[in-house]
């Protein structure tokens, strides 16, 4: 999976020291939440000791013609590389892995009815006389995750090769009964810009997004939920002939986990959860309030720019470096920039800034450096040309190059949570916090999709909790899910311990960033299976 998570809003390649996390997680309570109110939520669980793995509220899960099937299949394990360009099948293969296809009903409503496919990989444990079990991986995003198992084995250490890794591309995304509405975006994530023209402009694009949707993929949406993944999740665990699984997702597959540990309690062994959604605010608001900490990691940003004013130009103190900035923002609002073969506008600069901001390691600083210089070259002289990693952030925002990643994306989002339909709703609350966060909080209070979405959500989300001994792992200056994000899953979770890292960057487990501490405690409990006795925090390494 190219990915970096719905925090970052498009996806990266992982690799070499700097793990793409998907963008979307969630953020701090929504201001003005009364005016956009969360849905109810339902404790929906798997009853303690039945056998029979499905949840309890689904019609013929006990009976003959139920689920049964579907957990007793027999999976047919091929080759993961499906052509000549698909570079993620070679990968895999090239690391050893294989990939089946695991069936699944369509609507666990109806598990006699229409079925769908879910992709899975699987690298074995090399190690097999100290095999632990069956991992589950989960990146964030949502995006793909099938890729995951070989990078997944080179951040985990000694624990990596005494697992069998599996990932499985959730429902409407990857190899997994994927939605592509033929977008002419990767991402629904956009800013409402500097003034009421381009806020209309993007209730207009979310307008379109989602009525693209509602044309090509209506008869699936209505079945897209995290609640259905985690039960396809617990079929991917029976299928594999497995009592339990342990777990490691990142961003959104912090919710991810939670739910499935709430909907199936006794069936997680080992878990860690790095960088964790809120489950009381994940949904279609789910970026509101992230603009405090986005706000903070700019400033940082800025203060390491400044210090290198002779190399980049944007200026030599952190007021001026962040003046260039708003001034970039105000010209593209002006006219769109003519950057490449691109025009960017207001809605899309906060959204490039946002982007870089999902780490505060060197290589990432200096990187988003050169593309403020480029935009600050187009705003002054007329035009410039992008650098690769430019061009290709934006590709995604402003092409349909990657329509099935935001379409599936947006899927989810949407399955799981309502959103207010009245687009005024959304520019007050853009206007109320526009003063504190001129920047980010047009783009983080911003309409989506979701607001016009065809279908409502099936379910009502699940009241996560209970007694699940896991790891967690938050960054203090998380930029996606912000550090009171973790501590509300923290409180929710009887049993948990968390590992915090003072450090702006989200994901840092799953990222592979620079942190021996963290490293060593995350793969020392999922060799041993022994939790902290208590919440620790590592010290940031210079």
């Amino acid at each position: 999976m190219k990915q970096e998570d719905v925090r970052e809003s498009r996806p990266r390649r992982r690799g070499s020291g700097r793990r793409a996390v998907a963008v979307l997680a969630t953020g701090a309570a929504i201001a003005g939440a009364a005016a956009i109110p969360a849905p109810a939520r339902a404790d929906v669980r798997a009853p303690a000791g039945v056998p029979a793995p499905a949840d309890a509220r689904v019609p013929g899960a006990h009976s003959g013609g139920g689920l049964a099937r579907f957990y007793a299949q027999e999976l047919r394990w091929k080759a993961c590389t499906l052509g000549p360009d698909d570079q993620v099948g070679k990968e895999l293969d090239k690391a050893g892995a294989r990939c089946a296809d695991v069936t699944v009903p369509l609507d666990y409503a109806e598990p006699g009815g229409r079925t769908i496919e879910i992709a899975i990989s699987r690298l074995p444990a090399t190690d097999r006389a100290h095999r632990i079990g069956t991992m589950i991986l989960n990146g964030g995003g949502p995006g793909p995750a099938l890729d995951m198992p070989p990078y997944m084995r080179g951040v985990m250490g000694e624990a990596g090769p005494r697992y069998d890794l599996v990932g499985m591309d959730p429902r409407a995304l990857g190899r997994s009964a994927r939605v592509d509405c033929g977008w002419p975006s990767g991402t629904w994530i956009t800013s409402a810009g500097e003034s009421r023209a381009s806020f209309d402009r993007t209730v207009a694009f979310a307008k379109d997004l989602a009525g693209r949707c509602a044309r090509t993929s209506a008869d699936v949406l209505p079945h897209i939920s995290t609640r259905n993944i985690a039960r396809d999740m617990d079929i991917v665990r029976g299928a594999l002939g497995e009592r339990k699984v342990s777990y490691n997702g990142a961003s959104y597959g912090t919710y991810l986990g939670s739910v499935y540990a709430t909907m199936f309690p006794g069936r997680l062994d080992r878990a860690v959860l790095d960088s964790s959604v809120n489950p009381e605010t994940w949904g279609p608001r789910l970026l509101g309030g992230t603009e405090v900490a986005n706000d903070h990691a700019l400033d940082g940003w800025a203060d390491w720019t400044a210090k290198r004013n002779a190399t980049y130009g944007l200026g030599g103190t952190r007021a001026e470096v962040l003046g260039t900035v708003r001034e970039i923002i105000r010209a593209s609002a002006r006219e769109p920039l003519h950057v490449g073969r691109f025009k960017v506008d207001d809605g899309s600069v906060p959204l490039i800034l946002f982007n870089n901001l999902g780490t505060d390691e060197e290589q990432a600083r200096a990187e988003f450096a050169t593309s403020v210089q480029v935009l600050k070259k187009a705003a002054e002289q007329g035009s410039a040309e992008p650098t690769k990693a430019l061009e290709e952030e934006l590709t995604f925002m402003l092409t349909g190059a990657e329509s099935a990643y935001g379409s599936g994306q947006s899927a989810i989002v949407c399955g799981d949570g309502a959103a207010s339909r009245d687009p005024e709703a959304y520019w007050r609350e853009i206007q109320r916090n526009r003063p504190g966060s001129p920047v980010f909080a047009p783009l983080t209070h911003n309409i989506n999709p979701c607001a016009f979405w065809p279908v409502r959500p099936a379910e009502r989300p699940t009241e996560v909790g209970g007694h699940v001994p896991l790891l967690m792992v938050a960054a203090t200056g998380d930029t996606r899910t912000d550090y009171p994000s973790n501590l509300a899953l923290h409180r929710l979770l009887d049993g948990s311990r968390m590992i915090t890292l003072p450090a702006d960057v989200h994901a840092p487990y799953q990222r592979g960033y620079p942190n021996t501490c963290v490293n060593q405690k995350v793969n020392a409990y999922l060799a041993t299976g022994h939790l902290p006795a208590r919440d620790e925090t590592c010290p940031p390494e210079s």
